[in-house]
């Protein structure tokens, strides 16, 4: 092997190491615009083996759109935590929804 093709593997081996962390990264939002009140929202009948994520208000950068809520196979010994905004000190923090 050479020299150039051994350095290859490392590189290659580093930058997998590293996509699992990239890959979890999450983005936060703080605004002034509270979001409007959630929609009420049908439920389609339960699944077995998912969870119902519930709709959220979500920021485009010029206004808030309207996720509709879904159906997300569940993990065991885990609890959903639904999209939710937080009022900080005057501006509104979307906090993503996630598995705890």
């Amino acid at each position: 092997m050479t020299i150039k093709s051994a350095m290859l593997c490392a590189a290659l081996g580093v930058g997998a190491g590293l996509l699992p962390g990239v890959a979890s990264a999450r983005t936060y939002v703080d605004i002034d615009i509270a979001p409007p009140a959630p929609r009420e929202e049908f439920i389609p009948e339960a699944r077995i083996g998912y969870v119902w994520a519930p709709g959220y208000w979500e920021w485009s950068g010029h206004r808030h759109y309207w996720v509709s809520g879904h159906y997300i196979r569940e993990r065991h010994g885990h609890r959903w935590v639904a999209d939710h905004w937080d009022e900080r000190h005057g501006r509104w923090h979307h906090e993503h929804g996630h598995w705890d």
